[in-house]
């Protein structure tokens, strides 16, 4: 019986013809990209504008009040220093002086933590709908990625996309 014996490069050659017919590969369709200053965006709103007028409006009768309280503290500590007292009249104006101030404080934490807690509610709400509204502006100029400017460390200012994110936004959710 004869015997034969096949070279490796034939054995490859012939199986490559068994093997099915692939396409060629394509190339990845670029990949379209915009960016972003989502703070910028978020703040640039008609509604936050708004919002931090209301907020100044609502919270200005407590800060003056903060004010006032301030300038009786600093009218006390003057006469404290200026004028001759009885140690009596000195220790009723150091307690008075006192007791204003632990009041300032009172006032000055409560008004900072209720700014800050109606500041963030608002924040989170406009951060919620300017990202909805980025995503929407995305699908519809056909881009894959919008990154925020914070994380970029380059970019060409063609790419940006925070001032018709802003009008967008403005359109969507109009400041009533």
């Amino acid at each position: 019986m004869p015997r034969f014996s096949l070279s490796p490069a034939l054995v490859v050659c012939a199986a490559g013809m068994l093997l099915p017919a692939q396409a060629p590969a394509q190339a990845p369709a670029p990949l379209k990209l915009s960016i972003i200053n989502m703070q910028r965006a978020v703040l640039g709103t008609d509604e936050i504008k708004k919002a931090s007028l209301e907020m100044q409006t609502k919270f200005k009768p407590r800060q003056d009040e903060l004010e006032k309280l301030q300038r009786e503290m600093a009218t006390i500590q003057a006469q404290l220093q200026g004028s001759q007292m009885t140690p009596a009249q000195q220790a009723d104006l150091t307690a008075e002086g006192q007791r204003k101030q632990r009041e300032a404080q009172r006032i000055s934490e409560d008004l900072q933590a209720d700014v800050e807690r109606e500041r963030n509610e608002i924040l989170q709400r406009a951060s919620q709908r300017m990202g909805e509204v980025v995503k929407k502006l995305a699908e519809d100029k056909g881009l894959d990625v919008v990154v925020d400017t914070t994380t970029t460390v380059f970019f060409k200012p063609a790419l940006e996309v925070t001032e018709e994110a802003v009008a967008a936004y403005n359109k969507t959710y109009p400041a009533k």
